[in-house]
């Protein structure tokens, strides 16, 4: 696997395209990015499937993933720490301590990105 840069991530303000990835899920330019670059496709189906057992009054859901070792912690939340679902991830290569992502629902997708393109 070749090497990720996170810093790269901070380019992306805003979206110029969005990348259907399910029928109600759409990745935006940084999340596509980062799927492609730290292989973590994965990362965005996981998401997918939380968000579709997530009530869409919740229009706005916080997901924070943490990596310890090659295991990770998903933890979703409403956007002011009260928490929606948590998913453990028993084996992980992803190459990054640490991430958060947003997803908003917009009436007929949910729209995950970085919180830079917010």
């Amino acid at each position: 696997m070749k090497q990720f840069d996170s810093s790269q991530l901070g380019q992306f303000t805003g979206t110029s395209k969005y990348y259907k990835i399910s029928r109600r899920h759409l990745l935006t330019d940084g999340t596509r990015y980062l799927a492609e670059q730290a292989a973590c496709f994965w990362l965005m189906d996981a998401i997918a499937s939380h968000l579709s057992e997530i009530d869409t009054a919740e229009w706005f859901v916080v997901i924070k993933t943490t990596v310890k070792r090659t295991s990770a912690v998903m933890v979703y939340e409403d956007g002011n720490g009260g928490e929606l679902a948590r998913q453990a991830i028993p084996y992980t290569d992803l190459p990054l301590h640490h991430i958060d992502l947003y997803a908003c629902w917009d009436s007929e997708h949910w729209v995950i990105m970085l919180p830079s393109e917010y």
